[in-house]
């Protein structure tokens, strides 16, 4: 007897090849009024070119809980391994000039 799934479950099927990821260090987001494109990309030291390996398209109303999700994962990562540096960004330190 097949019990019935309670509402808003989805079961999710992923592809094997794509269940083994993609490795991504570069980013580029553009949009337009209908849509956001990310694309994931490498560039690897001593090559001029980045690739890009995967390419998202989604609706403004997906990019923002893709991004709501996102910093939800992120405050969960900090809150239990530390906060993540980003190289190259000042730890709010002051720059400048003071008066």
């Amino acid at each position: 007897m097949n019990k019935p799934q309670p509402p808003n479950q989805i079961n999710i099927k992923i592809d094997e090849n794509v269940g083994e990821g993609t490795y991504a260090n570069f980013f580029v987001i553009t949009n337009s009024a209908s849509e956001f494109i990310m694309d994931f990309g490498r560039i690897l030291p001593g090559l001029p070119d980045a690739r890009i390996y995967s390419r998202v398209i989604c609706t403004p109303q997906h990019a923002k809980q893709f991004l709501n999700l996102l910093q939800k994962n992120i405050e969960s990562f900090e809150s239990q391994y530390g906060e993540i540096k980003v190289q190259g960004v000042p730890e709010n330190k002051p720059i400048g000039f003071k008066a």
